[in-house]
This record gives structure tokens, sequence and C-alpha cells, in this order.
């Protein structure tokens, strides 16, 4: 597809990423959209008569050119939704962004993904949570991704940079600027080990109903949103929400009763909307991680379970040679077999004992 006309769609009036994805889904391409005689775009599913008149095609495109230009000169990647480096988890949210600009070398596709949220107004115990959870998370290999913001996000970031952990910073707006500015500094470590990352090309001010549109991103990029602080009315429990939303874990640290920042976090356990964090390690047990350092060949070298079907079998050996948690969505495409039917053959292995379920619909052999 042409990079000209997939940036082009991010500058139509009144289309989403849900009417975008139809419309590429209707012609088969981004170019396709452009090119098209208008009036068949009226046939598109979710594109009426009002948003058909403020379809500005001709000024998209001139205002694409002009974001090429500004993506070239400043090392941009583009990142479109079919691409095969778009994040795979992100990706399945029904309201992901259909393009993503980035900048630096993160892999959006880490094997272990957490993001790390709270208020802009952290206390030292806060701050003191933060660095320890990610110093506990080092040695699973994992990236963090925050919002950039004052407070625990920043944090975060800091800490990452300081213990060389890959850290992606995710932006209201586009990037030619930095919001807040006193974060520069740090932004510009992080590319070197990780980057930033916006669905916003230049020229987009970070303007107040961005930043709920950001936490999305923050909330369906990773495997689960760890919340550090936060007020009952806050960016970070909209994040806890939309993660909930997705059907992502969220795990919060307790606080102190009547402490304004410690509130939010007692809400969402109240609630049962995260899973309580009394340590930093609890996270990677309750996720089921292993430390990456130090692996052992042993597991290959165990011979099947002979009391298995050939299904089974080939379900059991998938799994163990992953070694980490192997997503539903992964599996059903590494065996070819149909969800519906391998949900009920995963059943069926653990209740023999063979495998066992972890957050997130992953799967570990016994």
């Amino acid at each position: 597809m042409s990079i000209l006309h997939q940036v082009a769609l991010t500058y139509l009036k009144n289309v989403g990423p849900t009417i975008a994805k139809s419309m590429i889904s209707h012609f088969g391409s981004a170019e396709r959209i452009f090119t098209v005689p208008k009036g068949k775009l009226l046939g598109v599913p979710g594109i009426g008569p009002k948003t058909f008149e403020l379809l500005n095609l001709g000024d998209a495109l001139r205002l694409a050119e002009a974001e090429l230009k500004f993506i070239e000169k400043n090392g941009i990647d583009v990142i479109f939704y079919t691409d095969p480096r778009y994040p795979k988890r992100l990706k399945i949210c029904n309201d992901s962004p259909v393009l993503l600009f980035s900048k630096g070398n993160a892999d959006l596709n880490n094997q272990r993904i957490i993001s790390v949220v709270g208020t802009r107004n952290a206390t030292e115990y806060g701050k003191q949570l933060c660095q320890q959870l990610i110093e506990e998370l080092k040695p699973y290999n994992v990236l963090i991704v925050s919002g950039l913001a004052y407070g625990i996000d920043v944090c975060a970031h800091k800490e990452c940079v300081k213990l060389d952990v890959p850290t992606v910073g995710v932006l209201a707006h586009g990037l030619d600027k930095l919001y807040p500015s006193q974060n520069k500094a740090i932004a510009e470590k992080m590319i070197a080990n990780g980057g930033l990352l916006t669905e916003y090309p230049s020229g987009t001010i970070p303007d107040r109903e961005n930043f709920p549109q950001r936490n999305r991103i923050v909330a369906g990029i990773a495997d689960a949103t760890v919340v550090i602080e936060a007020s009952v009315k806050g960016g970070a429990l909209i994040t806890a929400e939309i993660a909930n939303s997705y059907n992502r874990d969220v795990f919060t640290f307790p606080g102190r009763v009547g402490d304004e920042f410690s509130e939010g976090c007692n809400f969402l356990i109240r609630h049962n909307k995260a899973a309580i964090l009394t340590n930093p390690a609890d996270l990677a047990n309750s996720l089921g991680w292993e430390k990456s350092e130090g692996s052992s060949n042993i597991d290959q070298q165990l011979t099947l379970p002979i009391d298995l079907s050939t299904e089974e079998l080939l379900i059991f050996d998938l799994i163990r040679q992953h070694k980490l948690p192997l997503a539903i969505d992964d599996l059903t495409i590494k065996a070819n077999i149909p969800m519906s039917q391998l949900t009920m053959t995963l059943l069926n292995m653990e209740m023999q004992g063979y495998i066992r379920s972890l957050p997130g619909k992953t799967y570990l052999v016994n």
C-alpha cells in the first residue's frame, strides 16, 4: 500500500479508526479510497450522507504529502494496522488506531509488555514502588509502556533508562513537539532503547480529548496494566477501565486509607477491577512468568505423554516448545485449529493436568 494514502487517512474529517478500517476492507487498500469515484464511498458501512459531505479527500492528500516530508526528515516510522510490526495486542482491540507514528527502536510485539500508569502528583512512596517494580521486572526482558506524563509515568521511564530496560512513551500529540516539555531530556534517552509512539500526525496539539484516546493505546498494547498511585478522578483510572474492557489484567498497589492518591487504587481493588499487589514480585508470579536468564533445555528432551490424542499431542508440544506462556490466539494459528475446537481441547487437557491456564488466556505445560 502507498504510505501517502495511509497517512492521508488520518486527515479525513469525521473518519475514525473503525470507519477507516471499514473503508480499507471495502476497497482493499488505502490508495483505492482516494482513487475510486467519490460516490462509491457511500457504499461503505458507516459512511452516511453527512460524513460523505465532509470527506476532504484532496486536502487530506495534500496534508499527507507535507507530513511525509516531516517523517523522512525526522526518521519517523509509519506503522499501518496491516503491517506485521503493528502491535498485535493492540490490533485485536476494536478501536485500535489505523496508523501509528513511531520514533526509536522498540519492538512493539515484545514477548512481555507491561503498562505502568499513575498520578501526576506522585508521592515518594509511589515513586519508590515504581522503581522497585521496574527493577523486579528487568530479568524478564519486559518492555515498559507509559504516557510520559509528570509523576508515575516519567518515574517509570527514568527507571527504565537507568536500568537499561526498553520503554515506550505514548503521546497525545504529534512527534514535532513534546508535552510536557520538561520531559524532553528523558524522551531523547528513551529513543536509544525504546522510543515514542503516537497516532497523531505532526501539528496535533495535546488537546484535552486526546489523552483518553492515548490511554487506550497504553492499555491495549500491553499484557497487563499496573496502577501505582491514582486519585479516583484521573487518567490512570481511565486507563484501568479501558484495560478491563479489553479483558486485560489490571494490578494495583493498595494505599493508606484517606490518602488522596491512593483512593483510586483502593477503589479498583474494592470493586474487583484490579488484582492487589503487595510486592513487586507478585506481578510476574501472577502472570506465570519465568525469568529469561539461565533457562534450561531439559524440557526439550522430555518425551510426550502417550495417552493424548494426535491433536492434543500437537498442542502439548507447541506449548512446551514455546517455554513462555503461549496465548490462545497464537496457538490457534500455530496449530491451525479453529478457536471453538481448540478451547474445548485445552479445557480437557487442563482437567487432565497436562497444562495450566494463566491470566490473559495463556497456557503453560505443567
